[in-house]
């Protein structure tokens, strides 16, 4: 049996000067998963997905849009999403962001 560990999240973003990095840490039949570096100001703009999704907010502050609701969220927050809820987020500070995805969960 195989496993993928990562010691810390933040070490695995980068967060560039200007725009957003993403990196994906692990991908299979059932989930994939996606850490994010978010520069100061940018933004992935609302969009929806077919499946299941979380995000979990490791480092830095943000505003999320989730459906008609927009919240701020820090360090620590998490959201779990189902498919097609309207979703999208704006950096505040640099963000580091993890996102998974459920494949299975359609």
């Amino acid at each position: 049996m195989s496993y993928e560990y990562f010691a810390d999240l933040n070490a695995e973003a980068q967060i560039p000067q200007n725009g957003i990095l993403s990196r994906t840490l692990h991908n299979d039949d059932h989930v994939k998963v996606i850490v994010f570096g978010f520069a100061p100001g940018q933004e992935l703009s609302a969009h929806t997905a077919p499946m299941c999704a979380s995000i979990y907010i490791v480092s830095g502050e943000a505003t999320l849009t989730l459906g008609g609701d927009s919240m701020d969220a820090k360090a620590g927050a998490f959201v779990h999403m189902p498919p097609q809820l309207t979703h999208g987020i704006f950096a505040k500070t640099p963000v580091v962001m993890l996102l998974q995805m459920y494949k299975q969960a359609r």
